[in-house]
C-alpha cells in the first residue's frame, strides 16, 4: 500500500506475514454477515472522503405508486415502531432551532433591561443559558437516537424491495428480458438498489425532510419576529443576512474515517453468499434460457427469500456497515465537554454586558444574534427548496421501480393444462413442427426455413448438421423460449401455445449447448436440475457420478460446496507483502490491489471446458434422476459433447480435427449410451454437429444446412440415399473405425 500523507510505516512490515486468525495482532470485529480484522496498533488517517414544469405535473400520475409504496413500507414487520421514532426525531429536530432562538431572545431582554435598570436579571440569565445548553445535548442526542434507529430501517425496507426486483426480473422470458428498451427500464428502476440506500427509502426520508422543513421554517421565522420585531433596524438585519445567505451558501464537504493500516474483512455466511450468487443469476442474462426452461423462477424466489431471512446478522455491503459501525460510537465525554464549551463563551460574554450595559450596545448582540439565527433560517430554507425540487423525480422513480413487475412477456402463456395424466408421459412425448420459419429479434435472417417434421413419443431423434444450421434453434422452439415466426409446433397433437408454460417445461428436461454455470456453488448447480432436491446430497453425488463430474469436483478445496466464481468478494488493505493467502484463498498484489480497500483475493477455481460441461451434463442427469416423480415426458441435449474436445479446433481442417479426437470419442460415445440409457421410454432429441456411430440407434435422424431439413430417416435409409448426411458420416467415421 502506499504511504498517504503524514502516514508512518513500521520498517520491515511489509514484509510480514499477515494472519487475520492471530489474536495478538488482530482484533475481530463482527460487522452483520461480515468478519472485519484489524491491525492492533493502527496508524489513522483522514481522508476527504422533460421540461421542469411538465415533471411536476407528471407527480399526480406517480403519487397512486407512491402511495402504494407508503403501505407496502407500512406492512413491513417492525417498521411501524422504527419510522415512528425516527419520524418523532426529525420532527423535534425541525423545532430545536426555534426553540434555541427563543432562549436566544432572552438575551437581548436581560441586556435591554441592564441598560435601563443598572441590573441584571439573573434568574432569567439562567433559565436562557440552561435552555440554550439544553437545546445543545438535545440535539446532540437526537443525531445519535436518528443514527440508530435509520440504519435498521432501512434495511428492513432494502430487504423488502430487493426481494421485489429479483421477483420481477425473475419471471422475465428471454425474448423480453434480451430487448434492450426492457434492459433500460430495468436499469433505470433498479440503478437505486445497488446504493448504499434504497429508493424507497430516499423517497421516505425527502418527504419527512419536506414536512420538517415546513415545520422548521415556520416555526423559525415565527420565533425570529418576536424577538427581533422590536428592534431598530431588526427587519434589515434580517434581509442583508439573508441576503448574503442565500447567494453564498454552500454545501460543505464530510469527511470520512478510513484505517491506514492491515486489514481484512470477508464474509463466512453462506447464506449471504448464496443470495448473493442468486442475485448474479437472475440478473446475468447468460442464465435466462436456463431459469425460464427449468421453471426456476419460484424455486429461485424460495431461495432468495429463505437466504435472505436466515443469514447470520444485518445483511448490507461491508462497507455500508462500516459506515453504520463508525456512526454508532456512543457520545464519549470530550463531545460532550465541547458541546458545553461552544455556548459557556456566549453567556460570558452577556454576562460581562450586562455588568457594564454602557460598553456594548444592544444592537451589536441583536446583530450577532439576527446573524446566526438567520443562518440557520437559509439552510433550512435551501434545504427545503432543494428537497422539494427533487421530489418530482422520486416519485417518477418509485413509479418505475413498481412497473418493473408489470413488463408484459413476449411469449404469451397458454390457458390448457399439460399432460392431461401425469401416466402418459411415461411413454414420451410427441413433437411436430410444420412449416415453421423463425428469425430471431433483431436478426434479418431466417434462423429455420419451412421446417417441417414430426418425432413420435418414445423416439429418439439426433438432429445433425454443421454450426449455425438450426439444430438448437429447434430446441429453443421446443420449450418456448421464442416462438415461431411461421408456421405451428404441436406437442402430444396440441397447439404449443394453448399449453401453459410452466405445465410444458415441468415436463422437459434441457441440456444447452452454450450453457452457463450459476454463481453457485458446484452442489447447488447441479441440484438445480432438479430444486426439490437441492438438499439432497446423495442423488447430487449421484448425479455427478453419472455427468462425469464426481472424481474431480471432490478434488476440489471445498467439494460440492465450492465456488468456481464466488459472488461475494473479500476487503483487504495494508497486507504485507509477505501474505500469501487470506482466508483459504491466495491474495493478489496487482495495481489495482494495493488502493486501499480495492483488494480482492484470486478467489475463483479455474476448470477445463470439459469440466465444466461435465457439470452442466449432471445438472440434466439430475433433473432426469427422478423422472418418474418429476413427470419428464421429454429429453433434450444440445450439443452435450461441444466443450469435452480436448483440442483446439481454430484453424484446424476436418481431418486434422477428427484425428486428434479419437480417445475422445470413446467417451463422448460412452456419454451418450448413458444419456440413451436414462432416457428409457421418454422421447429423445439429441443435437450434434460430430456424430459419426451416435446416430446408429436413432429412430429418426433430421439433417440441417443452411436452416432447412435437407435430409431426414433412420441411418440406414440416409446411408442408402447416399446424399450429403452419408458423405459427412464417412468423413467422420475414419476418425474411430
Amino acid at each position: 500500500m502506499r504511504r498517504g500523507r503524514g502516514q508512518k510505516t513500521r520498517r520491515g512490515s511489509r514484509h510480514r506475514n499477515y494472519d487475520p486468525h492471530d489474536a495478538n495482532t488482530v482484533k475481530h470485529t463482527r460487522l452483520g454477515v461480515w468478519d472485519l480484522y484489524e491491525q492492533v496498533d493502527p496508524d489513522i488517517i483522514r481522508l476527504p472522503g422533460v421540461s421542469e414544469a411538465a415533471r411536476r405535473l407528471e407527480v399526480l400520475n406517480d403519487l397512486p405508486y407512491v402511495w402504494r409504496m407508503l403501505k407496502d413500507v407500512a406492512s413491513i414487520k417492525s417498521c411501524w415502531l422504527h419510522f415512528l421514532i425516527y419520524y418523532v426525531v426529525e420532527l423535534l429536530s425541525s423545532l430545536l432551532p426555534a426553540a434555541t432562538l427563543w432562549f436566544s431572545g432572552h438575551y437581548l431582554s436581560i441586556i435591554q433591561t441592564a441598560m435601563e435598570r443598572r441590573t441584571v436579571d439573573r434568574e432569567l440569565l439562567l433559565y436562557a443559558s440552561v435552555g440554550r445548553l439544553s437545546c445543545a445535548f438535545a440535539g446532540h442526542a437526537l443525531r445519535y437516537f436518528k443514527s440508530s434507529v435509520e440504519f435498521p430501517l432501512n434495511l428492513e425496507i432494502k430487504k423488502h424491495y430487493s426481494i421485489h426486483i429479483f421477483e420481477s426480473m425473475a419471471r422475465l422470458d428471454v425474448p423480453t428480458f434480451d430487448d434492450p428498451l426492457v434492459q433500460t427500464r430495468l436499469d433505470t428502476a433498479t440503478t437505486s438498489s445497488r446504493n448504499s440506500h434504497s429508493l424507497a427509502w430516499d423517497t421516505i426520508t425527502v418527504i419527512i425532510a419536506i414536512s420538517t422543513s415546513i415545520v422548521r421554517l415556520a416555526s423559525q421565522l415565527s420565533v425570529l419576529m418576536k424577538v427581533i420585531g422590536g428592534q431598530r433596524d431588526g427587519i434589515v438585519f434580517v434581509v442583508m443576512h439573508f441576503g448574503q445567505e442565500l447567494f453564498w451558501n454552500n454545501f460543505r464537504t464530510g469527511f470520512d474515517l478510513f484505517y491506514a493500516k492491515a486489514w481484512a474483512a470477508t464474509t463466512k455466511d453462506r447464506q449471504y453468499v448464496k443470495l448473493q450468487g442468486l442475485k448474479r443469476a437472475v440478473n446475468d442474462p447468460s442464465h435466462r434460457k436456463e431459469i425460464v426452461a427449468g421453471n426456476l423462477e419460484k424455486f429461485l424466489s424460495h431461495e432468495f427469500r429463505y437466504a435472505y431471512d436466515n443469514t447470520s446478522g444485518l445483511v448490507a455491503d461491508f462497507y455500508e456497515l462500516l459506515r453504520y459501525k463508525s456512526s454508532q460510537a456512543a457520545p464519549s465525554l470530550s463531545s460532550l465537554l465541547s458541546v458545553s464549551l461552544r455556548e459557556l463563551p456566549e453567556a460570558l460574554y452577556l454576562l460581562r454586558a450586562a455588568e457594564h450595559p454602557a460598553s456594548i450596545p444592544v444592537a451589536i448582540a441583536s446583530m450577532r444574534l439576527v446573524q446566526e439565527t438567520t443562518s440557520s433560517f437559509t439552510n433550512a430554507f435551501m434545504g427545503f427548496l432543494n428537497e422539494s425540487g427533487s421530489i418530482a423525480e422520486r416519485f417518477h422513480k418509485v413509479r418505475q421501480l413498481y412497473e418493473i413487475e408489470n413488463i408484459p412477456n413476449n411469449v404469451v402463456d397458454g390457458n390448457i393444462s399439460f399432460p392431461e395424466g401425469r401416466q402418459t408421459l411415461k411413454s414420451g412425448m410427441s413433437v411436430e413442427f410444420r412449416n415453421v420459419s423463425f428469425k430471431y429479434p433483431g436478426s434479418g435472417n431466417l434462423a429455420l426455413r419451412d421446417v417441417s417434421f414430426k418425432i413420435n413419443k418414445g423416439q429418439l431423434c439426433v438432429i445433425v448438421g454443421s454450426n449455425g444450421s438450426g439444430k438448437s434453434t429447434v430446441l429453443k422452439l421446443i420449450l418456448r423460449l421464442y416462438d415461431p415466426t411461421e408456421g405451428t409446433i404441436l406437442i402430444n397433437d396440441q397447439d404449443i401455445k394453448t399449453l401453459k408454460l410452466a405445465d410444458l417445461r415441468e415436463c422437459v428436461s434441457v441440456l444447452f449447448q452454450d450453457y452457463t454455470h450459476f454463481p453457485l456453488s458446484i452442489g447447488d448447480n447441479i441440484a438445480l436440475g432438479s430444486p426439490q432436491c437441492v438438499y439432497d446430497s446423495d442423488k447430487i453425488r449421484e448425479a455427478a457420478r453419472l455427468g462425469g463430474a464426481e472424481s474431480f469436483v471432490d478434488g476440489l478445496p471445498e467439494g460440492f460446496g465450492t465456488y468456481l466464481d464466488r459472488p461475494v468478494r473479500d476487503y483487504y488493505s495494508g497486507i504485507p507483502d509477505g501474505t500469501k493467502s487470506l482466508f483459504g484463498r491466495p491474495v493478489n498484489f496487482g495495481a489495482v490491489g494495493r488502493a486501499m480497500g480495492g483488494v480482492r483475493s484470486s478467489d475463483g477455481v479455474h476448470l477445463s471446458g470439459g469440466q465444466m460441461q461435465r457439470l452442466a451434463v449432471s445438472r440434466s442427469f439430475m433433473r432426469s434422476l427422478l423422472s418418474e416423480g418429476q413427470n419428464i415426458g421429454l429429453l433434450l441435449f444440445d450439443e452435450p459433447s461441444a466443450a469435452l474436445d480436448p483440442t483446439a479446433e481454430h484453424g484446424m481442417d476436418d481431418r486434422c480435427l477428427l484425428s486428434c479426437s479419437f480417445e475422445f470419442t470413446g467417451f463422448v460415445l460412452d456419454l451418450f449410451v448413458r444419456l440413451r440409457n436414462l432416457r428409457g421410454r421418454k422421447t429423445m432429441i439429441f443435437s450434434s454437429h460430430r456424430f459419426g456411430q451416435l446416430t446408429r440407434p436413432a429412430d429418426l435422424i433430421l439433417y440441417m444446412s443452411d436452416s432447412e431439413i435437407v435430409e431426414a430417416g433412420t441411418h440406414t435409409e440416409l446411408m442408402r440415399r447416399g446424399g450429403e448426411y452419408a458423405g459427412l458420416w464417412n468423413l467422420q467415421a475414419q476418425a474411430f473405425l
